[in-house]
Protein backbone atom coordinates (compact mmCIF):
# COMPACT_ATOMS: atom_id res chain seq x y z
CA UNK A 1 0.00 0.00 0.00
CA UNK A 2 1.38 3.34 -0.89
CA UNK A 3 0.90 5.91 1.93
CA UNK A 4 -0.63 9.17 1.12
CA UNK A 5 1.49 12.22 0.85
CA UNK A 6 2.00 14.16 3.88
CA UNK A 7 0.03 17.36 4.24
CA UNK A 8 2.10 20.17 6.01
CA UNK A 9 -0.23 21.22 7.68
CA UNK A 10 -3.51 18.65 8.04
CA UNK A 11 -4.93 15.12 9.28
CA UNK A 12 -7.30 15.04 6.51
CA UNK A 13 -7.97 16.70 2.70
CA UNK A 14 -11.51 16.76 1.46
CA UNK A 15 -12.37 15.25 -1.44
CA UNK A 16 -16.16 15.51 -1.85
CA UNK A 17 -19.26 17.08 0.59
CA UNK A 18 -19.02 14.07 3.02
CA UNK A 19 -15.83 12.43 1.98
CA UNK A 20 -11.80 12.96 3.65
CA UNK A 21 -8.71 11.70 2.65
CA UNK A 22 -5.97 10.98 5.72
CA UNK A 23 -2.78 12.49 4.62
CA UNK A 24 0.55 10.69 6.79
CA UNK A 25 0.19 12.67 10.06
CA UNK A 26 -3.42 10.69 10.37
CA UNK A 27 -1.02 7.44 10.79
CA UNK A 28 -2.10 4.92 13.50
CA UNK A 29 0.37 3.86 16.77
CA UNK A 30 -0.70 0.11 16.62
CA UNK A 31 -0.37 0.28 12.80
CA UNK A 32 1.03 3.09 10.62
CA UNK A 33 -1.36 1.67 7.81
CA UNK A 34 -4.20 2.42 9.63
CA UNK A 35 -5.48 5.64 11.04
CA UNK A 36 -5.07 6.62 14.53
CA UNK A 37 -8.58 7.16 16.12
CA UNK A 38 -7.71 10.24 17.93
CA UNK A 39 -7.85 12.51 14.55
CA UNK A 40 -10.79 10.41 12.97
CA UNK A 41 -13.03 11.33 16.63
CA UNK A 42 -12.28 14.97 15.89
CA UNK A 43 -13.30 14.68 12.13
CA UNK A 44 -16.96 13.12 13.31
CA UNK A 45 -17.55 16.09 15.14
CA UNK A 46 -16.28 17.91 12.69
CA UNK A 47 -19.12 16.48 10.57
CA UNK A 48 -21.36 16.97 12.90
CA UNK A 49 -20.79 20.63 13.24
CA UNK A 50 -21.30 20.79 9.71
CA UNK A 51 -24.45 19.23 10.09
CA UNK A 52 -25.48 21.63 12.66
CA UNK A 53 -24.55 24.14 10.84
CA UNK A 54 -26.59 23.56 7.99
CA UNK A 55 -29.84 23.92 9.56
CA UNK A 56 -31.49 26.32 11.28
CA UNK A 57 -29.73 26.96 14.92
CA UNK A 58 -31.22 25.14 18.01
CA UNK A 59 -30.14 26.07 20.92
CA UNK A 60 -28.43 22.76 21.64
CA UNK A 61 -24.70 21.59 23.11
CA UNK A 62 -23.01 18.04 22.26
CA UNK A 63 -22.89 17.14 25.60
CA UNK A 64 -21.54 13.16 25.12
CA UNK A 65 -20.36 11.46 22.58
CA UNK A 66 -19.77 7.77 21.90
CA UNK A 67 -17.94 5.98 19.67
CA UNK A 68 -17.86 2.22 18.66
CA UNK A 69 -14.75 0.96 16.49
CA UNK A 70 -16.49 -1.95 13.85
CA UNK A 71 -13.22 -2.54 12.29
CA UNK A 72 -9.83 -1.51 10.61
CA UNK A 73 -9.52 1.76 10.06
CA UNK A 74 -7.51 1.43 6.85
CA UNK A 75 -5.63 4.80 5.75
CA UNK A 76 -7.56 5.55 2.97
CA UNK A 77 -10.76 7.63 2.54
CA UNK A 78 -13.60 7.65 4.35
CA UNK A 79 -16.88 8.72 4.37
CA UNK A 80 -19.21 10.19 7.28
CA UNK A 81 -22.88 10.47 6.99
CA UNK A 82 -24.88 12.37 10.11
CA UNK A 83 -28.43 11.85 10.81
CA UNK A 84 -30.95 12.87 13.74
CA UNK A 85 -32.13 9.72 15.19
CA UNK A 86 -33.94 11.43 18.19
CA UNK A 87 -35.28 14.79 17.32
CA UNK A 88 -36.02 17.33 19.97
CA UNK A 89 -36.21 20.78 21.58
CA UNK A 90 -34.25 20.46 24.57
CA UNK A 91 -32.41 16.83 23.88
CA UNK A 92 -31.73 15.08 20.55
CA UNK A 93 -29.92 12.07 19.69
CA UNK A 94 -27.41 12.27 16.54
CA UNK A 95 -25.95 9.04 15.03
CA UNK A 96 -23.03 9.89 12.71
CA UNK A 97 -21.36 6.83 10.61
CA UNK A 98 -17.83 6.56 9.26
CA UNK A 99 -17.37 4.31 5.99
CA UNK A 100 -14.46 3.24 4.50
CA UNK A 101 -14.31 1.49 1.00
CA UNK A 102 -18.51 0.75 1.44
CA UNK A 103 -18.01 -0.83 4.88
CA UNK A 104 -19.04 1.02 8.33
CA UNK A 105 -16.03 0.59 10.56
CA UNK A 106 -17.29 3.50 13.23
CA UNK A 107 -20.54 4.33 14.28
CA UNK A 108 -20.97 7.34 16.97
CA UNK A 109 -24.11 8.94 18.68
CA UNK A 110 -23.68 12.12 20.34
CA UNK A 111 -26.12 13.35 22.71
CA UNK A 112 -27.65 17.40 22.38
CA UNK A 113 -28.36 19.20 25.32
CA UNK A 114 -30.20 22.64 25.73
CA UNK A 115 -28.14 25.47 26.44
CA UNK A 116 -28.82 27.34 29.32
CA UNK A 117 -27.54 29.69 32.16
CA UNK A 118 -26.25 27.81 35.26
CA UNK A 119 -23.58 30.12 35.74
CA UNK A 120 -24.87 30.56 39.65
CA UNK A 121 -24.42 26.94 40.35
CA UNK A 122 -21.65 25.33 38.47
CA UNK A 123 -19.33 23.72 40.10
CA UNK A 124 -16.78 21.21 39.18
CA UNK A 125 -15.33 19.53 42.33
CA UNK A 126 -11.56 17.58 41.89
CA UNK A 127 -8.16 18.98 41.12
CA UNK A 128 -7.00 20.97 38.46
CA UNK A 129 -4.17 19.75 36.42
CA UNK A 130 -0.90 22.58 36.61
CA UNK A 131 -1.07 24.56 32.87
CA UNK A 132 1.11 22.85 30.64
CA UNK A 133 4.64 25.14 30.98
CA UNK A 134 4.51 23.05 34.18
CA UNK A 135 4.90 19.66 32.50
CA UNK A 136 7.73 18.21 31.29
CA UNK A 137 7.74 17.73 27.16
CA UNK A 138 7.59 14.28 26.44
CA UNK A 139 9.00 12.28 23.33
CA UNK A 140 5.91 9.66 22.36
CA UNK A 141 6.99 8.94 19.67
CA UNK A 142 9.95 7.46 21.15
CA UNK A 143 7.39 4.91 22.42
CA UNK A 144 4.83 4.60 20.30
CA UNK A 145 4.83 4.71 15.89
CA UNK A 146 2.80 6.53 13.12
CA UNK A 147 1.87 9.56 11.76
CA UNK A 148 -0.51 11.00 14.12
CA UNK A 149 2.07 10.86 17.78
CA UNK A 150 4.71 12.24 15.54
CA UNK A 151 2.13 15.32 14.59
CA UNK A 152 1.82 16.19 18.32
CA UNK A 153 2.96 17.85 21.23
CA UNK A 154 3.11 16.74 24.37
CA UNK A 155 4.16 17.10 27.75
CA UNK A 156 3.59 14.71 30.86
CA UNK A 157 3.72 14.40 34.04
CA UNK A 158 4.11 10.26 35.39
CA UNK A 159 2.68 8.84 38.89
CA UNK A 160 3.49 5.28 37.91
CA UNK A 161 2.33 2.62 35.72
CA UNK A 162 -0.89 2.69 34.41
CA UNK A 163 -1.01 6.61 35.84
CA UNK A 164 -0.26 10.01 33.65
CA UNK A 165 -1.12 13.15 33.34
CA UNK A 166 -0.41 15.20 30.19
CA UNK A 167 -1.51 18.27 27.89
CA UNK A 168 -1.35 17.38 24.40
CA UNK A 169 -1.64 20.14 21.36
CA UNK A 170 -0.71 19.86 17.92
CA UNK A 171 -0.07 22.51 15.06
CA UNK A 172 -1.95 20.68 12.12
CA UNK A 173 -5.65 21.66 11.05
CA UNK A 174 -8.26 19.06 11.10
CA UNK A 175 -8.91 19.19 7.32
CA UNK A 176 -6.63 21.46 5.45
CA UNK A 177 -8.29 24.98 4.81
CA UNK A 178 -11.81 24.52 7.04
CA UNK A 179 -11.36 25.77 10.17
CA UNK A 180 -12.75 23.19 12.87
CA UNK A 181 -14.70 24.42 16.54
CA UNK A 182 -13.34 24.21 19.59
CA UNK A 183 -14.53 20.83 20.29
CA UNK A 184 -13.82 19.34 17.28
CA UNK A 185 -10.10 20.39 17.62
CA UNK A 186 -10.00 19.41 21.81
CA UNK A 187 -11.84 15.56 20.71
CA UNK A 188 -9.20 15.19 17.81
CA UNK A 189 -6.46 14.75 20.44
CA UNK A 190 -8.67 12.64 23.28
CA UNK A 191 -8.29 9.34 22.65
CA UNK A 192 -3.80 9.91 22.79
CA UNK A 193 -5.05 9.06 26.53
CA UNK A 194 -4.74 5.27 25.93
CA UNK A 195 -0.99 5.93 24.89
CA UNK A 196 0.30 7.99 27.89
CA UNK A 197 -0.74 6.14 30.90
CA UNK A 198 1.32 2.52 29.63
CA UNK A 199 0.36 -0.56 32.31
CA UNK A 200 2.66 -2.23 29.84
CA UNK A 201 5.23 -1.65 27.11
CA UNK A 202 3.57 -1.81 23.53
CA UNK A 203 6.36 -4.16 22.37
CA UNK A 204 4.97 -7.09 24.81
CA UNK A 205 1.33 -6.28 25.25
CA UNK A 206 -1.37 -5.04 23.06
CA UNK A 207 -3.84 -3.00 23.86
CA UNK A 208 -5.92 -1.18 21.41
CA UNK A 209 -9.32 0.57 22.54
CA UNK A 210 -12.76 -0.81 20.72
CA UNK A 211 -14.98 2.52 21.48
CA UNK A 212 -14.51 5.96 23.22
CA UNK A 213 -16.84 7.67 24.81
CA UNK A 214 -16.95 11.07 26.28
CA UNK A 215 -19.06 13.40 28.40
CA UNK A 216 -18.62 16.70 28.80
CA UNK A 217 -19.92 19.03 31.84
CA UNK A 218 -18.85 22.29 29.42
CA UNK A 219 -17.66 22.65 26.26
CA UNK A 220 -13.89 22.87 26.15
CA UNK A 221 -11.68 25.61 24.83
CA UNK A 222 -7.77 25.03 22.70
CA UNK A 223 -5.24 24.71 22.30
CA UNK A 224 -4.31 22.65 24.71
CA UNK A 225 -6.43 18.82 25.38
CA UNK A 226 -5.44 18.15 29.36
CA UNK A 227 -5.57 14.20 30.10
CA UNK A 228 -5.32 12.81 33.60
CA UNK A 229 -5.48 9.19 33.10
CA UNK A 230 -5.77 5.97 35.03
CA UNK A 231 -4.99 2.55 32.64
CA UNK A 232 -6.32 -0.78 34.60
CA UNK A 233 -5.91 -4.24 33.51
CA UNK A 234 -8.11 -7.04 34.70
CA UNK A 235 -7.67 -10.53 34.33
CA UNK A 236 -9.17 -11.99 31.80
CA UNK A 237 -8.11 -9.91 28.99
CA UNK A 238 -10.05 -6.93 29.50
CA UNK A 239 -8.88 -3.11 30.50
CA UNK A 240 -10.10 0.35 30.94
CA UNK A 241 -8.56 3.87 30.17
CA UNK A 242 -10.22 6.37 32.59
CA UNK A 243 -9.43 10.28 31.96
CA UNK A 244 -10.48 13.24 33.58
CA UNK A 245 -10.69 15.90 30.96
CA UNK A 246 -9.70 19.46 31.25
CA UNK A 247 -8.83 22.47 28.97
CA UNK A 248 -6.27 25.24 30.40
CA UNK A 249 -9.46 26.61 32.80
CA UNK A 250 -9.80 23.62 34.95
CA UNK A 251 -11.67 20.09 33.92
CA UNK A 252 -14.42 19.93 31.74
CA UNK A 253 -15.60 16.40 31.48
CA UNK A 254 -14.66 12.71 31.43
CA UNK A 255 -13.86 9.94 29.18
CA UNK A 256 -13.39 6.21 28.95
CA UNK A 257 -12.18 3.61 26.84
CA UNK A 258 -12.58 -0.76 27.02
CA UNK A 259 -9.27 -2.10 26.04
CA UNK A 260 -8.55 -5.64 24.53
CA UNK A 261 -5.56 -6.85 26.13
CA UNK A 262 -3.61 -9.70 24.68
CA UNK A 263 0.36 -10.47 24.86
CA UNK A 264 2.04 -9.74 21.36
CA UNK A 265 3.86 -13.25 20.09
CA UNK A 266 7.48 -13.66 20.60
CA UNK A 267 9.80 -13.76 17.82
Amino acid sequence: MTAPAVSPDSYYQRTGEHRYKPTAHAGGAWNTEEQHFSPLAGLVVHAIDRYLDGRPATGLALARISYDILGRLALDECEITVESIRPGRTVELLEAVVTIGDRPVVRARAWLLAVLDTAAVADAPGDRLAPPEEFGPWAMDGLWDGGYIASIEVRRREAAAGRAAAWISTRHELVAGEPSSPLASFVALVDTANGIAVQQPPTAWMYPNTDLTVHLHRTPEGPWTGLDTTVSFGPTGHGLTSTVLHDTAGPVGHAQQILTVRPLAKD
